[in-house]
């Protein structure tokens, strides 16, 4: 049950299909029941590369980004060097900088070239011009308003389940990875790219205990806290999620979502999450002011495994020990939070 009280459902059986137009006079696609939700998908970011200049060349970019494997105590990542994410990686986030400039999401703001597929009665797929994947989306509220997940946990199980199997859906706390922490999005990229939806399925995991139905496990020797919940049940999924979120809060001491990164995916008839508790946005490496500063700003997929690295620079000198550094500095312990649930 929600924490407002409402029996909200967390699981929309069927999509709802809005009205194609909105406040702005802007027009979008409502999604056809002819072809699944992925293919259409897929139809619309092969349209934009050819009617959106800007995507086009974000796709061109994205075909020569470099990789690079590193091996960290235990585990292993892969750093992007992906010029085109600089915008993303180092934008401000502070509550100034995001009054000065216009919302990027609010549909009134979007280019002319840019289309969208409507989901739900309420949100737009986008396609992101700065791609980390190959097909990368941008899911935007209709409405501008602030980055919170559990008003909107109901469609996150919804995106998982109707994206299935192509995709994977991921969301980045207000505070802790989204660059629009003012208008309330998720995103979503092809299923089992990010690495820990690989690493997951390793030797390493560890069974914690069950709750509501809901199988919780972390990942032993892995830098970083990492919280899996699994079911075939939405609801107590996202009742165990809800509880998890407000113990996190606790520690933190604040009425705000405290800070999380979650990947969520389904395979039927199952849900997973993967959730990562976080006790800091940028590491301290990210603010220096010398030629030591390292341009790296985790949120889920960096949580997940795959650096990006911006800065050809940082792509080329980071190391294990270096990544073991970002990853302790960002995560937050959760044993506190399992003992809760136990």
């Amino acid at each position: 049950m929600p924490a407002d009280g409402s029996s909200r459902p967390y699981l929309n059986r069927s999509r709802r299909v809005p009205t194609p137009s909105n406040h702005t006079g802007r027009s979008f696609k409502s999604p056809s029941s002819q072809i699944s939700f992925s293919d259409e998908l897929k139809a619309l970011l092969q349209g934009q590369k050819k009617s959106w200049k800007i995507l086009a060349d974000g796709y061109v970019s994205l075909a020569s980004v470099r990789h690079r494997e590193l091996s960290c105590r235990g585990f292993d990542v892969t750093l992007q060097y992906n010029p085109g994410r600089m915008t993303s990686t180092a934008a401000p986030v502070d509550e100034q900088s995001i009054s000065d400039r216009s919302c990027f999401l609010c549909v009134e703001n979007l280019p002319k070239e840019q289309e969208g597929l409507l989901y739900s009665e309420d949100f737009i797929f986008l396609c992101n011009p700065a791609p980390i994947f190959a097909q990368h989306f941008t899911i935007s509220h209709l409405s501008h308003r602030p980055q919170a997940l559990e008003p909107f946990l109901s469609q996150f199980f919804s995106l998982a389940k109707d994206l299935s199997p192509a995709f994977s859906v991921f969301y980045n706390g207000p505070r802790c990875g989204a660059s629009a922490p003012d208008h309330m999005h998720f995103q979503a990229s092809p299923a089992g790219l990010i690495p820990v939806e690989r690493e997951m399925q390793s030797s390493r995991r560890e069974a914690v205990v069950f709750v509501n139905r809901t199988e919780i496990s972390t990942l032993k020797d892995f830098g970083r806290e990492t919280i899996i919940l699994e079911g075939t049940d939405p609801e107590q999924i996202g009742n165990t999620l809800l509880r998890l979120l407000g113990v996190f809060r606790d520690v933190a001491g604040t009425a705000e979502e405290p800070m999380v990164n979650i990947i969520c995916t389904f395979r039927a008839p199952q849900w997973r999450v993967i959730l990562f508790p976080r006790k800091k946005h940028r590491p301290d490496a990210f603010f220096r002011k010398d030629k030591s500063r390292i341009l790296v700003s985790p949120a889920a997929v960096d949580m997940g495994g795959l650096i990006i690295t911006p800065s050809e620079i940082d792509f080329n000198r980071l190391d294990g020990k270096m990544i073991e550094t970002i990853y302790s500095e960002v995560s937050l312990d959760s044993g506190r939070a399992l003992e809760a649930l136990s």
